[in-house]
């Protein structure tokens, strides 16, 4: 699996369903991208200026809600992945 470095966070997006409206069937390029995702992987934390370690505030196996247009999109063995800074996580569902 990949490492991510610094504040990033390895998500594996959650695929929203596929919805109809009236029995007709959105495209995929209609869609809106989706919000959520899984945490794959995190780093050990970040560095701070002053040198304090700072810990992640997820952890592998969180369900999260990220910005819009939050980080990379990125294909690893095969699979799809979204890497984004740790800043761009806006909350962690329950």
């Amino acid at each position: 699996m990949l490492k991510p470095l610094g504040d990033r966070v390895i998500l594996q997006q959650q695929e929203e369903e596929e919805q109809t409206i009236g029995g007709i069937v959105i495209a995929n390029n209609a869609k809106e991208k989706p919000q959520s995702g899984k945490v794959v992987a995190v780093n050990d934390g970040r560095v701070l200026d002053n040198g304090t370690k700072v810990d992640p505030s997820v952890k592998v196996g969180d369900q999260v809600l990220f910005d819009k247009y939050a980080g990379t999109e990125v294909k690893y063995q095969g699979a799809q992945y979204l890497v984004l800074h740790e800043k761009d996580i806006v909350a962690i569902e329950d």
